[in-house]
């Protein structure tokens, strides 16, 4: 055995039994957790404007801290750059993540000297954990894909700017630098192509036993690897590969092709990262869902997801949650963001211990007649339906076809199939059937002759990366949204529809 393997083993060990014990405070650990932030808080611009003096109970806070999004922080955020201290936490950040997709253009979420430790240590917890579980350690003697942003960072108000990932680059431990791949020059190309390619080239010849990325690039990592080699699976060109670690984006989706271009068993790793903190990760290999992180300064709340364009909607705390309910994820941070709505929705599968999936984005849906589909709704009609089929699926979104020129309106489904099913149309109606299943005003509409059945439009090769490509967001932790309530982006797909 060799010796980061064998040191690993004690080490995960104290991580392991550390989470296992949070589970069983996680209710308490949330409510000191609010005390924390409130106390600290109280001493900022945002806290003496909240009244944060007078809160004592999560009621209280409740009613002194209304949901915001990153619009109504945007004043405060626009503070800081312009160096004012104490804003919405104590001090100023030490780091800003840029990220995009705002009506405004690019975000910059505060992180602060207490919140770092959060990004780092839930990927250190996730791999800790599988390492107890699984019993394997041998991967950290091996080399691994640790991707990011583009760890040189600028400066917005002095601050340091960057992607989250380039900003944990900064963190790898030193003993983990030896194994990291690429390198850093590497990272650092901006073009995601010439960077995809750098990256082949460092990464095909080595003895490689992790990867982590969202699914999408991870395809396309192992598409260009196999075209440059003969046409091998993965697990032939790295057979001691045993581990991937995947967030960002449902897995389902991806699941089948990726298993097809692996060629071989490799463990899944899932976490939930984001620039607002590491919300949850996998802690075991045979249990549903992802470990809800209670214990690393951030607290939680839970909205009802059909309230949360409501003016006044309900607000719980992690004890008043239920399995089974799509929740909007609120957080307050010790990075200062403060009742924070981050666009996720969530579901709990399980209350002892607290695990969720993540079921899709606020903004991301259809209900331009009131049917209010989800994300996690149209994975499920998917995939069932590519499974019933024995079909893969590459990428798909989903949009509304409203002002036909025929008959009903109906969903519009851009599907980029490996191989296309025999019967197109059965696909079509197996699709329908499924998502009628999980959405009874969907199942109306249609009962109703409101809708009519679903459209699936086959894809060309590469459609959506070629679409990523041509708005110039492809590659990193960029995705296709997995459906819209507007036309933008199945007016943009044309050009690739078969």
């Amino acid at each position: 055995m060799k010796i980061k393997s064998f040191l690993a083993k004690p080490y995960a060990s104290i991580i392991h039994s550390g989470i296992r014990k949070g589970m069983a405070t996680a209710v308490a650990d949330q409510q000191a957790i609010l005390q924390y932030l409130v106390k600290q808080g109280g001493k900022t611009r945002f806290g003496k404007e909240h009244g944060f003096q007078n809160i004592k109970t999560y009621d209280d806070y409740k009613q002194a801290v209304p949901i915001r999004d990153y619009e109504a922080f945007s004043g405060y955020i626009e503070a800081i750059k312009n160096g004012d201290q104490d804003v919405l936490w104590k001090g100023r950040p030490i780091y800003f993540a840029k990220t995009s997709g705002t009506t405004s253009g690019a975000k910059y979420i505060p992180i602060s000297k207490e919140s770092i430790s959060n990004h780092i240590d839930g990927a250190k917890g996730a791999l800790m954990c599988y390492m107890v579980e699984s019993g394997n350690t041998n991967f950290a003697n091996g080399k691994m894909i640790f991707l990011s942003g583009s760890p040189e960072l600028e400066r917005i108000g002095k601050i340091p700017t960057g992607r989250l990932s380039g900003i944990v680059n900064h963190f790898v431990p030193r003993y983990l630098r030896g194994n990291q791949l690429p390198t850093y020059e590497t990272n650092c190309i901006e073009d995601w192509e010439a960077k995809l390619d750098k990256v082949v080239n460092e990464t095909m010849k080595e003895n490689m036993t992790l990867i982590s990325g969202i699914p999408p690039w991870m395809q396309m990592y192992f598409d260009w690897l196999s075209e440059r080699n003969d046409g091998k699976k993965i697990k032939e060109l790295f057979p001691e590969l045993s581990v991937i670690v995947h967030g960002g984006v449902n897995f389902e989706p991806y699941k089948a092709k990726l298993m097809q271009s692996l060629g071989g068993h490799v463990d899944m790793i899932e976490t939930f990262p984001a620039s607002e903190g590491f919300f949850a990760f996998q802690d075991t290999l045979d249990k549903e869902g992802l470990l809800l992180n209670t214990n690393s300064g951030i607290f939680f709340e839970f909205i009802p997801a059909d309230e949360i364009m409501s003016e006044h909607p309900t607000r719980l705390s992690l004890g008043e949650v239920k399995t089974g309910v799509n929740y909007a994820l609120i957080v307050s941070t010790n990075a200062g963001l403060w009742a924070y709505s981050i666009g996720d929705t969530v579901r709990f599968v399980s209350t002892e211990p607290y695990r969720l999936v993540v079921t899709g984005r606020i903004k991301h849906y259809i209900s331009a007649f009131g049917e209010h589909v989800i994300g996690e709704e149209v994975e499920y009609a998917m995939m069932h339906a590519a499974r019933d089929h024995n079909t893969n699926i590459i990428e798909f979104t989903v949009a509304p076809a409203i002002g036909v020129t025929e008959g009903l309106p109906y969903h519009e489904w851009f599907v980029e199939f490996e191989t296309p099913p025999a019967d197109m149309d059965g696909f079509a109606m197996t699709v329908n059937n499924y998502l009628k299943e999980k959405n009874i005003y969907y199942d109306d509409l249609i009962a109703g002759k409101i809708l009519q059945t679903l459209k699936i439009r086959p894809m060309k090769k590469n459609a959506f990366i070629e679409y990523m490509k041509s708005i110039g967001r492809l590659g990193g932790q960029n995705k296709v949204p997995r459906l819209s309530n507007d036309r933008k982006i199945a007016d943009a797909l044309a050009p690739w529809i078969k």
